[in-house]
């Protein structure tokens, strides 16, 4: 069996591109690695991309000079986690209270990670992780 190295990517479908836009720059400090009328692009640490969509913007193939992406959508909200290290928790947590945007739940993980929940202005269930959640991370 050929082995997957990791998720490359994340997408979430959201009402509000610009509103969504502005959140994951000015809250998460996410930097923009591509932008276009259909989508943003942000980094995740170097590790990753979160992919920001409007809501039924990808119904029909997306003609690329290599070839077309076949079409994809969602709706309602849906949920990712992103890991922090654990001596950033409480700035994380100063942040989005500084912010006004409410930590809905708090885990203590059985391994020793601790999450924090919030929501996005699309009420994607966002989470913020500290290692030990998983075994191996």
């Amino acid at each position: 069996m050929p082995k997957l190295n990791a998720v490359l990517e994340t997408a979430l479908y959201v009402a509000d591109l610009a509103r969504a836009d502005a959140f994951y720059r000015d809250v998460l400090g996410l930097t923009c690695i591509h932008t276009d009328a259909r989508m943003r692009a942000f980094d995740v640490g170097g590790r990753g991309v979160l992919l920001l969509f409007p809501e039924g913007g990808s119904l029909q193939p997306i003609p690329t000079p290599g070839g077309d992406i076949p079409p994809h959508d969602g709706r309602g909200p849906a949920h990712i986690a992103f890991s922090i290290d654990a001596d950033t928790l409480s700035a994380w947590e100063s942040r989005l209270v500084a912010a006004g945007i409410a930590v809905e739940g708090r885990t203590h993980w059985p391994r020793g990670g601790t999450s924090l929940y919030f929501r996005d202005p699309d009420a994607h269930l966002l989470e913020l992780a500290t290692p030990g959640l998983w075994k191996g991370y």
